[in-house]
């Protein structure tokens, strides 16, 4: 598996351009870092990947996963999975019931909740199954958001600045455990980050300015 941008620009309908003939490609297993300042377009770029671009911006270039390009594909066939800055847990579902509702829809019926159990399980969280959101800590919310994330199967994983609202110490100890889940899972990642301490060691990170890179 892979993702990979080509010759992507994306500008405003005012014309002004965040960025163009930027070139990329992430591997299966690779979580790839793009560094750059507040307004220079990293969450647009999520956006425009997922396919949920604002029509308030427009784009050329291609966005291919596995050779086949996602540009015509609407959001919800496109496997996309996105780990945002808010964890955007359903507020009126217990823990269990939201990890539930990430499953593939082959999965049917009670094992729907066999599986999440599973999950919970495997985590050390099973104390947790009944638990609304607004019980969690912000450590266990983040969690159980990158865990459902992955229960539904996506082929890339796209971060916008995951970590942001942590404290330090819960910070260091999420970053890590999101790495350790993500290779795991063995697709492509793409991090966006304007915080250095956030890109895993040993990998790669594009900085700003991305026009007329090659990655």
């Amino acid at each position: 598996m892979s993702l990979c941008l080509k010759n992507l620009a994306i500008r405003k309908n005012s014309g002004e351009t965040l960025f163009s003939a930027f070139d990329l490609t992430v591997e299966n297993g690779e979580i790839v870092t793009l560094m750059g300042p507040s307004g220079c377009g990293k969450s647009t770029l999520l956006d425009l990947i997922a396919g949920h671009l604002s029509n308030e911006f427009e784009y050329s270039g291609e966005v291919l996963l596995n050779g086949a390009s996602l540009c015509a594909l609407p959001p919800h066939q496109r496997q996309v999975g996105i780990l945002f800055q808010d964890d955007h847990l359903f507020p009126h579902l217990n823990v269990w019931q939201n990890l539930a509702f990430a499953l593939p829809n082959q999965v049917k019926g009670s094992e729907r909740k066999t599986q999440a159990m599973a999950v919970l399980d495997k985590l050390g969280l099973s104390q947790l199954a009944t638990a609304y959101p607004e019980q969690l800590s912000g450590g266990q919310r983040a969690r159980i958001s990158l865990t459902r994330m992955l229960l539904a199967q996506p082929k890339v994983a796209l971060l916008d600045e995951p970590y942001s609202k942590l404290d330090k110490d819960l910070r260091i100890q999420f970053r890590n455990w999101v790495i350790e889940q993500l290779k795991q899972a063995h697709i492509p990642a793409l991090l966006v980050t304007h915080d250095e301490s956030d890109i895993p060691e040993g990998s790669r990170c594009i900085n700003w300015p991305w026009d007329a890179q090659h990655a």
